[in-house]
């Protein structure tokens, strides 16, 4: 079983990535028909850039066109080291077993037709410590891997529990406002 890693996503079916406060401990992307042919992964949140346990996950997708029968429950994340390879930390969703520690489904869209919706939200057993697991990366793509399948989903997908580790130039710029807001009182 082989997976493949996209390096870089075409700007017309970029993934966008909005984080959520640090307050309310949550990471959510956004796709915006963002295809994935089978098995194809896209790293979202590199090793090391999450911070906090990953307890569980929602979706809210739509599945706006499909090949030789991806489902809109296809759409899977997948916590594994890089390279990618089988044998990670978690799956959640997608039909073809990748082989992780801990497995789970999406609540609902079994189907392949156009405009199937997948929604729920999934609560993991064992919460994976981002900490502890320092060269784990989060990556989101196609868990269907039978020969030319490939999904295009609209929506989000939301990571409980973890929040994005501030770059250390987004730190320094904090520092340097504060500082500038000290001075002008």
């Amino acid at each position: 079983m082989q997976l493949t890693h996209f390096a870089t996503l075409s700007s017309a079916a970029a993934l966008a990535v909005g984080f959520a406060s640090a307050a309310s401990a949550d990471v959510t992307y956004t796709l915006t028909n963002q295809t994935y042919t089978g098995f194809n992964f896209s790293e979202s949140a590199a090793a090391g850039s999450l911070e906090g346990t990953l307890t569980g996950a929602s979706i809210n997708v739509t599945l706006l066109a499909s090949t030789s029968y991806t489902y809109a429950d296809d759409l899977c994340i997948y916590v594994a080291g890089s390279p990618l390879a089988t044998g990670g930390m978690l799956q959640c969703g997608g039909f073809s077993n990748l082989t992780a520690a801990e497995r789970y489904f999406w609540p609902n869209g079994g189907s392949d037709a156009v405009g199937t919706t997948s929604i729920g939200t999934v609560n993991f057993t064992t919460g994976i410590d981002m900490a502890a697991n320092p060269t784990m990366s989060v990556w989101i793509g196609n868990g269907y891997g039978a020969a030319g399948t490939s999904g295009t989903w609209t929506g989000t997908i939301t990571l409980h529990g973890v929040n994005a580790v501030p770059a250390p130039g987004a730190i320094a710029l904090l520092g340097l406002a504060a500082l500038a807001a000290r001075r002008r009182r």
